[in-house]
């Protein structure tokens, strides 16, 4: 089948290698090539027809964009950026070019961190001991027992949960600010306290995971932490591109 367009990876400086043996999106995987840019290069393949965000597919974009940013920063784009054509990318690149060689120069040798922190649902005789909330309305709820009254119990739970890991994570941001360069607030997630993103340089990777797993070990009992890394860093390149420009 023909090809529907220009998939767009990423923007990269232009003496920037591509991994050997690297393909990206599509089934059979694309092969991909750079479009000089001036001083800049395009990543860029043929777009495959039908294309949808399948896991072969979401997992081959953000693979790509990992394997550049080993040799130098990457300036990436979400997953699904398709221009009709390559005259369309290299106009779009050469309006905001002195804006992708800022960020380019910011990112450097960096990767993005994410961390979400979650209250821990278990451990409630601590809670109960902890909290003068919880601990009123349990006592209310032994007084006079009764379906209202479960449920009034366990609502106090969960906001009692809540307040003590947001607590907890509110010491992670300046605890992580010692190694990371940057801190983007991430979207509301669901049963989340907390979910940022950190700019981190690279060779500091472990060092940030260190930071992380400590907070980890010493609230136990109040939060649960999940760090996700490395990643593209889709968090520090400014607004959303739309679709067909880059």
């Amino acid at each position: 089948m023909a090809a529907t367009g220009i998939y767009v990876y990423g923007i990269v400086g232009g003496a920037h290698p591509l991994p050997a043996g690297a393909t990206g999106v599509g089934e059979p995987p694309a092969g991909i090539r750079l479009l000089p840019a001036g001083e800049l290069a395009v990543v860029v393949s043929e777009a495959p027809p039908g294309l949808r965000a399948r896991r072969r597919d979401l997992m081959a974009h953000q693979g790509l964009l990992l394997e550049l940013a080993e040799d130098g920063p990457v300036l990436p784009m979400r997953f699904g950026v398709v221009a009709p054509d390559e005259a369309t990318v290299l106009a779009d690149v050469a309006a905001r070019r002195s804006e992708h060689a800022a960020v380019l120069e910011r990112l450097g040798a960096h990767v993005e961190m994410n961390v979400k922190v979650m209250p821990v649902q278990d451990n409630l005789a601590a809670l109960i001991r902890e909290d003068p909330v919880v601990r009123r309305v349990r006592e209310e709820t032994r007084r006079r027992p009764g379906y209202e009254a479960d449920i009034r119990l366990g609502e106090a739970v969960s906001a009692g949960l809540r307040r003590r890991a947001v607590a907890a994570a509110a010491l992670l941001p300046a605890q992580c600010a010692e190694i990371a360069g940057d801190m983007r607030p991430g979207p509301e997630v669901e049963g989340c306290v907390l979910n940022a993103s950190f700019l981190v340089p690279r060779h500091r990777e472990a060092d940030f995971r260190a930071v992380v797993e400590r907070c980890a070990a010493t609230h136990p009992g109040r939060l649960e932490l999940r760090l996700t890394g490395p990643l593209p860093c889709y968090s520090f390149v400014g607004p959303e591109p739309a679709p067909a420009r880059v």
